[in-house]
C-alpha cells in the first residue's frame, strides 16, 4: 500500500482539513442564515423555534444544550419568541421549577409555511455532494468529532 505517512505530512494534512472543513461550515452557515434572515427570523430564533416545532415542548433549561447556544441567552431568545407570539411558556404540572416552552398556533403556522422551503434551500446549499458522498461524510465527521470529544 505505499510507505505510511511520516509524523510531519500527517501534521500538515491534519492542520488543511482543518481549515477546508472551517471554511466549508463557514460557507454552509452563511448560507444557511441567509435564508432564515429571509423568513424574518435570526438563527438562534429559527434554531429554538425549530427545536419546539420537531420535537415538541421542550424544558427551557434544556434548550441551549440542544440547539448549541449559550444557556445565557435562551431566556432572552423565548422571551423575543413569545413577544412575536410564536413561542409560550408553561409551567410543569408536577415540578414548578420547571418551565416548558411550547410553540402556539402562530409559530405552527408560520413553520408550516417556512420549514420545507428550509429545507430544500438546506437541500441546495448541500447539493455539491450525491447522497452516497453525504452519507460517508456524515459518517466520517461523526467519527472525527466522537474521537475528539474523546481526547
Amino acid at each position: 500500500m505505499g510507505n505510511p505517512m511520516n509524523d510531519h505530512q500527517e501534521e500538515v494534512l491534519s492542520l488543511k482539513l482543518f481549515i477546508v472543513l472551517t471554511r466549508a461550515l463557514e460557507s454552509l452557515k452563511k448560507r444557511a442564515e441567509e435564508d432564515i434572515k429571509s423568513k424574518g427570523l435570526n438563527p438562534t430564533e429559527f434554531a429554538v423555534l425549530e427545536l419546539v416545532y420537531n420535537k415538541g415542548e421542550q424544558p427551557i433549561q434544556k434548550i441551549g444544550e440542544k440547539v448549541l447556544i449559550a444557556s445565557s441567552s435562551i431566556t432572552y431568545v423565548v422571551d423575543k419568541l413569545e413577544k412575536k407570539k410564536l413561542l409560550e411558556r408553561k409551567p410543569c404540572p408536577n415540578d414548578r421549577r420547571v418551565t416548558f416552552a411550547a410553540i402556539t398556533a402562530e409559530g405552527r403556522g408560520l413553520m408550516d409555511n417556512i420549514f420545507p422551503k428550509h429545507r430544500t434551500a438546506i437541500n441546495e446549499i448541500c447539493a455539491g455532494l450525491d447522497g452516497d458522498e453525504k452519507q460517508q461524510l456524515i459518517e466520517q465527521l461523526k467519527k472525527l468529532g466522537y474521537y475528539a470529544q474523546g481526547l
